[in-house]
This record gives C-alpha cells, structure tokens and sequence, in this order.
C-alpha cells in the first residue's frame, strides 16, 4: 500500500480553495490502493497531521511514498514546497521547482511565453518599491511611473493582477484613468509586482494538461462567468457560473488551443499536470494565452477533472495517474 501525504492549507490567499480541493483529492483517493495521511498547514505556516501539531516536519514527511501538495498560491504552487520535498528526495504530484515558480509569476510566463511565440495580450510591467511604483520597461530599465505611459500603450478596459497570485484575488477591471490607479493599489496590496493587461472582448477557455510517457491535452472547456469576468466570487461562490465541455468553439480551435497548451507547458518545463487558460476573441477568433496554473483547483466542479472527465478519464483515475507518474518519476 502507498503512504500518500495530501498536503493542503497553506499560507495563501488560496487556502480555503486549497481546502476544498484537498477534500475532493482524499474522498476520490482509493482506500484499498493508499495509505491516506492528511496534512494540514495553518495560515500561519504550523503543520498538523490529524489535528495533532507536528513536531518532526521532516520525520514525518520521510516516512511517506509520495506526497500530493494540494496547495495553490504563495507558500505551495509556488517550488517552495517544491524546494522542500527535492531536498528530501521525497515524490510528489504535479511540477518542479522551476516551472511552479515561473508558472506562479504572471509577468515570468509572460515573457517565456513570448519567447515561445505564443500569443498574448499585451501588457505593462509595474514593480512596488515601497508605497510609490515604477514601471520596468521591455530591457527590464527601471522608469518613473506615468500613468499615461500605460494608457498609450494598452487601452480601456484593462485588467491588474498581482503577479504571483491565482483564483483571481486581487484583480481588478478598470474602464477609465480612476479605476486603473484604484487597480492598480488593490493590487500592490497583493504583491509587490503588478501586472497591468490589455483586456481582450473575448470567451475564456481552458485545457487541462497530464504528463506520463506523453504529454497529453484534454477537450477545451469554456467559462461562462457570473459576473463580467471569472473573479474569485464568480469561482467559487457564484452558483450561475458555468463552464461548458467541449467549449462552443471550432474543432480547428480546439486543436490548436491543445497544441498551444502543450507548448506552454513545455515551455516552462512542466511536469505532471497543469491548466492552460486562453481568450477567444470575439470577432477575429484570434486565441491568446492568459496563464498556466500548475496546481490547479481540484473540487468536484473544477474545470481540470472534469475536462479529463469528458475525454474518458474519471477523477480517480487522473489521480491514480498523477500519483504513479510522481513514483515512477523520482
């Protein structure tokens, strides 16, 4: 029987998602197959086991087969735990160090992206150095802040985003000057990077991504949002949101969304699973990328199983999978 550790909590914004994707991973987890350990990290980074505190972090996690960080966010998605578990030479579900930090960062991905001539929105680059803001310019040179100097590069509506944040906490729409500069200091609340995107009229779509002797791509899945755009209330407390598998798109866009979310997750050195999310613009049907989610949620209603769901592969054999890829890969 293998001793699986499904690590979950954690110090993120994203803990109570973590928490529900780590219940759907332990109910879907086959009792006869695995020596279940549930662990839980507290938004203050203390680590308990069956609501016991654990006093030998390192004991402990030595004494599992394979662990399956269910975490998302700072603090899990992010290689740190990742970090952690190569030192110990401990396996474990989903991607390396380098491809968790990259994939984590909006800005990094951006720019391996655009190396990999992947389609993007276009996008400024803004850094918080105390309570002011600069702007790093494409030769990574340190400007002064101009608002105006984004509003003649992109225009209205445009997204902000914290650069190392997931389940869309801290991003905001902005349709005028006002609302950017409000954006804008939401976001640096979140992280000292900041992301400031071209919005795009579009459907948002989404492939998920599963590695073993190949990398394979599901269906695409298409979003159909609550509110204006696919927010953190939209996610997971709106019940009208949607999401639809297949997405009401061409067989010849599908095709090349899967191959570009292969692509993507080459390009960042991926390993064991991610999701790629795309735009769809409306009227051109141009597909741009709009990041990759390493650790993507894991609930019943999450997009990543029930796109593998919809091309013949229940939740718990995509775990099954997952989990004999990270032994077999150690």
């Amino acid at each position: 029987m293998i001793k699986i550790g499904v690590v979950y909590g954690g110090i993120s914004t994203e803990h109570d998602v973590s928490e529900m994707s780590a219940k759907s991973v332990i109910e879907n987890l086959d009792n006869e197959k695995y020596e279940i350990h549930n662990i839980y990290i507290n938004k203050y980074g203390k680590w308990f086991e069956d609501d016991k505190q654990i006093d030998n972090l390192l004991w402990n996690l030595k004494e599992l087969d394979v662990v399956f960080p269910v975490l998302h966010g700072k603090g899990g998605e992010d290689g740190t735990i990742q970090g952690l578990l190569e030192m110990m030479k401990i396996p474990y579900v989903g991607c390396g160090v380098l491809a968790s930090s990259v994939g984590m960062d909006k800005v990094y991905s951006k720019i391996i992206f655009e190396k990999a001539k992947i389609p993007q929105a276009p996008y400024v680059y803004i850094k918080k150095v105390e309570e002011d803001y600069i702007i790093i310019n494409e030769n990574f040179e340190e400007e002064e802040f101009d608002i105006d100097k984004i509003t003649e590069q992109l225009k209205f509506p445009i997204f902000v985003k914290p650069s190392n944040s997931g389940s869309s906490v801290g991003v905001k729409k902005a349709t005028n000057i006002e609302e950017l500069k409000k954006a804008i200091q939401y976001a640096g609340q979140y992280d000292t990077k900041i992301l400031v995107e071209q919005g795009i009229d579009s459907i948002e779509v989404e492939c998920a991504i599963l590695d073993g002797e190949e990398v394979i791509a599901s269906t695409v899945g298409e979003i159909l949002p609550a509110e204006e755009f696919y927010s953190f209330d939209a996610k997971y407390n709106m019940p009208e949101s949607k999401t639809l598998i297949p997405a009401n798109i061409t067989e010849e866009q599908i095709k090349e969304i899967r191959q570009l979310a292969i692509k993507a997750f080459k390009a960042i050195d991926g390993k064991g699973l991610s999701r790629v999310d795309f735009f769809v613009e409306k009227g051109t049907n141009k597909i741009y990328i709009n990041e990759i989610n390493t650790m993507p949620g894991f609930t019943k209603i999450s997009m990543y199983p029930k796109l593998f769901e919809a091309v013949g592969i229940s939740y718990s054999e995509l775990l099954d999978r997952l989990i004999e890829n990270a032994v077999n890969n150690k």
